[in-house]
């Protein structure tokens, strides 16, 4: 939870516990005899655990789904008869008595949605027996945007609840802007990935293409199995679903790719590759390592302007890609022996000063990374003009919410 989540949170505490909404209550998780500490403590624990129940849901947004599932832990936090949550065109969930007063709420809260600003009105029930009598609707915001309304409803006027729930309200705002960040997350992770895609030079896909043609009359079966890779190759770059991957089927991409490459340029390309069996479940960034290879190739191989000191004119243009076990992560190093680069220029790519092809992988991939992992698992790039270039990254063999697909 951020930090405005915990202080709306203490606020809503120390605000029911106050008017002793929660004492006596109980959740589906009942305190245990053998636990020790006084009745505050106790509904302070039932409290934390009822709103971190109702967490979960309200960070898929503001859904019918959401609703159902966390209004009646949202309804036992402010210890009123009835709740309902809206969103601007309709009730999404009713929890507790008086159903029949759902079909009113909205003309009640018509205002409300329009400006933004809470409200408390009668509930105007003809019916004696309803013990429904008043209720406070308070705006569910997010950026200025109101989204919907929480609606709580009780027997008679009262200033406590009003107070409570606008703290509640303010709580499920906060778990609804989080939802909020993830979706723009996962906009922005798309939005990468389709850069990376646009990379994939449409040159690379003819003279792929190419290759493959010229081997129909003289090697059928090795146009076949060339033809195959490129399915493979294409079919895996681009992929709809899954915003991970693992480092089996990331490293099985590249070999496709280097296949395909080492059909057109024979024994000018040399290719060594050394994995540890224990690290290819290790999950990772989609289109993560791909982008680095094809880099190293496109500029080392396809475009190599400044021979290397390392590579004389004739020698083979030379990768070296491992995937070795490191403890706690997987170590993934990608070395060739191509032109290299400044390492002013490296550094102004990866501060995003510099818009050249090359660049857009590099910062793409360590950008990504840095936001998956934290700042401490970007890229170390190693290169100088003329000497090549070494990419190493590590990956965390285990980390929460990364998962391959």
């Amino acid at each position: 939870m951020t930090g405005a989540g915990v202080a709306v949170l203490v606020v809503l505490v120390a605000l029911l516990l106050g008017t002793g909404f929660l004492l006596g209550r109980r959740t589906a998780r009942p305190v245990r005899p053998s636990d020790v500490g006084t009745p505050v403590e106790h509904a302070t624990f039932e409290t934390l655990h009822t709103a971190s129940l109702a967490a979960p849901p309200l960070r898929a947004g503001l859904t019918e789904e959401s609703a159902r599932r966390s209004a009646r832990r949202l309804r036992s936090l402010l210890g009123t008869d009835a709740l309902c949550l809206t969103d601007r065109e309709r009730v999404l969930v009713w929890d507790g008595a008086g159903h029949h007063h759902g079909k009113d709420v909205m003309g009640h809260i018509e205002q409300l949605l329009e400006g933004g600003r809470g409200t408390a009105f009668d509930s105007g029930c003809a019916d004696l027996d309803c013990p429904l009598r008043w209720a406070v609707a308070v705006p569910l915001t997010v950026e200025n945007r109101v989204l919907g309304a929480l609606v709580a409803y009780a027997p008679r006027e009262s200033a406590v609840l009003a107070r409570a729930a606008g703290e509640v309200a303010r709580w499920v705002c906060v778990q609804l802007e989080l939802a909020e960040l993830d979706r723009s997350r996962t906009q922005l992770i798309e939005a990468e990935i389709k850069a990376l895609r646009a990379q994939i030079s449409p040159h690379f896909i003819f003279n792929s293409l190419a290759a493959i043609a010229s081997f129909v009359r003289t090697d059928p079966e090795q146009a076949r199995e060339l033809l195959l890779e490129f399915a493979d190759f294409t079919r895996y770059s681009f992929r709809r679903h899954g915003e991970f991957t693992t480092l089996a089927d990331e490293l099985h991409s590249i070999d496709q790719y280097l296949a395909l490459v080492r059909a057109r340029f024979g024994k000018r390309l040399s290719v060594t590759l050394q994995v540890a069996p224990e690290v290819l479940p290790v999950a990772l960034p989609f289109l993560c390592l791909q982008p680095l290879v094809e880099n190293a190739v496109k500029h080392g191989l396809e475009g190599a302007v400044t021979p290397s000191r390392e590579r004389p004119a004739d020698a083979p243009f030379r990768i070296t890609i491992s995937a070795l076990d490191a403890g706690s992560e997987a170590e993934v190093v990608i070395e060739d022996n191509g032109g290299g680069m400044d390492p002013d220029r490296l550094r102004r790519i990866l501060r995003g000063e510099a818009t050249i092809s090359t660049g857009i992988g590099l910062l793409n991939v360590d950008e990504r990374l840095r936001q998956v992992y934290g700042d401490g698992y970007g890229l170390v790039i190693e290169t100088g003009i003329g000497a090549g270039m070494k990419i190493t990254l590590r990956l965390p063999k285990y980390r929460a919410g990364v998962h391959g697909s």
